[in-house]
């Protein structure tokens, strides 16, 4: 019989303390914390001040705003938002090791998490559609891709995840945790926090596993859909700069498509026996901490027009402090 405290943690405002979760993240390696920190810290700043001038380079400047680089200008943001969840609740583990987590903190982030990975696959796939659009239907793009549609698919991408997300998590905080309340993972995850479930999750775990195939696999399949048929269009072009030029408008998106999902496929759709917690924790910082912190760079060293917008921008806003 689970102890008397297993019911939702957060009804039990009296035993708080007790229940807290506490995030073991890279305990196997405690000498290693302490330059672990800094990296991630420097990392962190990097996201927050590329990603923001991103945001602000597709919000002034005339050149970016394109459907394109809307879309890219929400990409960013939502790179914003997940670093804001998962890396100051890391630099607070490896930083000061031990500490609880309230459960309701925890089930808070979890939410955040799921619903912003959901965000930036669907983000992902619609920046895809739009290549298909600009490179193969070219004379129809201006009439299909126009602003309300664009915003419409920008409030879908965002809100799309979120109530299988507060369901989910609802549903796995609904179980009664039993024994130890630490987390072997520097963030709350579904599968550090079902192993310490005393209960049966096998139905829970089966409706993860397909929430998680449609997440992932589903957009997966329509980018590389998308990508097919534009390779197909591009090989039909007669010019060789007309070729090279449709391509370096996806090559950015190709890599940042890449990155992201390989990480994630290799963490959510892998057999559980298959990777131990200290490596499921590697694999995990490459789409929490590395890939939001390098899309900015991708997009922007490889992306003539971002570039160009950027000192556009920049000598639009040092000519106005000129006295």
């Amino acid at each position: 019989m689970p102890p008397s405290w297993a019911s939702p943690p957060w009804t039990n405002e009296s035993r708080s303390h007790e229940l807290e979760f506490v995030l073991l993240g890279f305990s196997h390696v405690p000498s290693l914390r302490p330059m672990l920190a800094v990296l991630f810290l420097v990392a962190f700043l990097l996201t927050l001040l590329g990603n923001t001038l991103i945001f602000i380079l597709t919000s002034l400047d005339p050149g970016l705003r394109v459907p394109m680089y809307f879309f890219l200008r929400h990409l960013a943001l939502v790179e914003i938002c997940f670093s804001l969840d998962v890396a100051p609740r890391l630099l607070v583990t490896l930083l000061r090791p031990g500490r609880g987590m309230f459960p309701i903190s925890c089930a808070l982030q979890l939410l955040l998490v799921l619903s912003l990975v959901t965000s930036e696959c669907f983000l992902l796939t619609v920046m895809a559609w739009d290549r298909f659009l600009a490179i193969c239907r070219p004379l129809r793009y201006g009439a299909i891709m126009s602003l309300r549609l664009c915003h419409l698919l920008a409030a879908a991408c965002w809100l799309a995840g979120l109530p299988v997300s507060v369901a989910l998590t609802i549903w796995l905080f609904n179980f009664p945790f039993c024994g130890s309340r630490g987390i072997r993972h520097f963030l709350c995850d579904i599968a550090p926090l079902v192993s310490l479930v005393c209960a049966d999750t096998r139905v829970f775990e089966a409706s993860m596993f397909v929430v998680t195939v449609l997440v992932i696999m589903v957009p997966f399949c329509l980018i590389a859909t998308s990508y097919v048929m534009i390779l197909a269009a591009v090989l039909r072009m007669p010019s060789a700069s007309g070729r090279h030029k449709a391509l370096s408008t996806c090559a950015s998106h190709l890599i940042v498509v890449i990155l992201f999902y390989g990480t994630t496929g290799v963490i959510h759709l892998r057999p559980k026996a298959s990777y131990s917690p200290e490596s499921k924790q590697v694999v995990s910082l490459s789409y929490t901490i590395v890939t939001p912190m390098l899309n900015p760079l991708i997009y922007s060293l490889r992306n003539k027009e971002v570039k160009a917008a950027f000192g556009r921008v920049f000598i639009q806003r040092r000519g106005t402090f000129v006295p």
